[in-house]
């Protein structure tokens, strides 16, 4: 288990298929990275400072959400909202493999994700 009690497996691939969402030759522009909680996982997008005025620091903007709960073992997909509050997404149910949960933030069938 991670340090957030969270798989180390299930984490590392979720951070690989952040890596693998960007391009390379992109990462100067945008960047898809993965945070880490006790019991959940964002998916976030970063762009880089648009206005000197604005400091070096780049923007993280939420896109999903992946919890986890131990005792039954499965993850769950969240949606946010304008508000970045977030809300479980009904389209995909919980499942104990968290890459079929990324593949439907991949496809984003209702454009909830990448709009």
């Amino acid at each position: 288990m991670a340090a957030t009690g969270l798989s180390e497996q299930d984490v590392a691939a979720v951070r690989r298929w952040c890596d693998q969402h960007v391009p390379e030759r992109m990462r100067d522009q945008m960047r898809v990275e993965c945070e880490e909680a006790p019991r959940h996982l964002t998916i976030v997008e970063r762009r880089p400072p648009w206005s000197p005025d604005i400091g070096p620091e780049w923007t993280s903007f939420p896109v999903a959400r992946l919890r986890y709960t131990k005792t039954t073992g499965v993850w769950e997909l969240y949606w946010r909202d304008r508000n970045l509050r977030f809300h479980r997404y009904d389209l995909a149910p919980p499942s104990a493999n968290v890459t079929v949960l990324l593949d439907v933030v991949d496809r984003d069938p209702t454009g909830i994700f990448w709009g």
